[in-house]
């Protein structure tokens, strides 16, 4: 396990899915955490109560918001994004609106998140991007909008990988492939679409993604940044 014993830690959308076992791992491994929540209360309370982490509410599609909340819980050693949306469907009739939120959720606000942890974290803190294998392939109709955020994330750490690198600040992207969590069971009925795709037959766990973040938070990974952390079982392969 990670020591991150007096370490104060963010993680953006910790509430469900990968990022509440981000915020399991931190919290289990020492560090102070503070997680947002937007429509998920009943989860975020008992997530909180569980691991001792304290819970905010924040709405990722606003710009102030996630700027307060991330100057609210900093000085930051450790900020991970996971808040994410995902609209798919025909470009030709998906709802224009709902492309343009997922456009502020997944990419507006974590630069925005970024850049304002970087101007009060000490030096040698990481920041951590949750992405998606689909930033590098996107095997299926549907996906143009969601990829493009995905995508996105890729340069924006590479460029502030280098801006904040002068600090030892590391910037870096978790990309997982299916992963099984409430919005996309591993016995979902897209399951054996997806699974056709990946060398290892099966959605990953997300503590598997979160033992990623672990260690690029910790001290081994220093001289990480800028990278693409690919998780995917071999679905990009």
């Amino acid at each position: 396990m990670t020591d991150f014993h007096g370490k104060k830690a963010l993680v953006l959308g910790g509430s469900r899915g990968i990022g509440a076992a981000i915020v399991r791992r931190f919290a289990g491994d020492g560090a102070d955490v503070t997680f947002t929540y937007a429509g998920s209360k009943d989860a975020a309370d008992a997530l909180a109560v569980e691991t001792g982490a304290k819970a905010a509410r924040s709405d990722a599609a606003d710009r102030a918001a996630v700027i307060g909340t991330v100057r609210e819980a900093g000085p930051l050693d450790i900020l991970v994004i996971s808040a994410g949306t995902l609209a798919l469907g025909n470009p030709l009739d998906l709802d224009p609106d709902a492309v343009d939120r997922m456009i502020d959720v997944n990419v507006r606000a974590p630069y925005h998140a970024a850049v304002e942890a970087a101007r009060s974290m000490p030096d040698g803190s990481r920041i951590i991007v949750i992405g998606s294998v689909n930033g590098d392939r996107m095997p299926f109709a549907g996906g143009a909008a969601y990829a493009l955020t995905k995508s996105a994330m890729q340069g924006m750490a590479r460029g502030l990988a280098r801006d904040f690198g002068d600090r030892n600040i590391t910037v870096n992207v978790i990309q997982p492939g299916p992963t099984s969590t409430d919005m996309n069971p591993e016995d979902g009925p897209m399951s054996d679409f997806m699974h056709g795709f990946m060398a290892i037959k099966r959605h990953g766990r997300a503590e598997e993604i979160a033992g990623l973040a672990a260690y690029l938070a910790g001290p081994e990974a220093g001289f990480i940044t800028g990278s693409l952390q690919t998780i995917d079982g071999g679905f990009g392969a």
